[in-house]
């Protein structure tokens, strides 16, 4: 079984989101379930800082030795920051899925839009 933390919230698309910190920032990645149906990451391409950004739209893209997948935005607000380390160690996405692989983190919108978001629970029932 993939794992889920509790603590965060998910799309069906397979990305993981944060709870907004003081600053209404979450950081957002992809999953753990995710990056195993990806295989080895080789690529990832992310939106740069000040960039608007909409819920649901593709937002970047993920590259493994198995295929390319799209990232989709899962909420939406203004990329604050990205993570620069993936540029020379895409792996990290594989290693630590919730941790340092984490991708882009969001400025949003609005501030409950997180709520919307799919529960671990709610993410664990689609993908088990």
């Amino acid at each position: 079984m993939s794992n889920i933390p509790e603590d965060l919230s998910y799309t069906a698309e397979h990305e993981w989101v944060t709870a907004p910190n003081a600053d209404g920032v979450v950081r957002v990645g992809i999953t753990d379930f995710a990056q195993d149906a990806l295989g080895d990451v080789v690529y990832a391409q992310m939106p740069e800082i000040g960039t608007k950004i909409t819920a649901n739209e593709v937002v970047g893209e993920v590259e493994s030795t198995k295929s390319v997948s799209d990232i989709y935005a899962p909420v939406s607000g203004e990329v604050v920051a990205k993570n620069d380390s993936l540029d020379s160690d895409s792996a990290l996405i594989n290693t630590d899925p919730y941790g340092d692989g984490w991708l882009i983190e969001i400025k949003l919108a609005e501030p409950d839009a997180v709520e919307s978001l799919l529960s671990a629970s709610e993410y664990e029932q689609q993908v088990g």
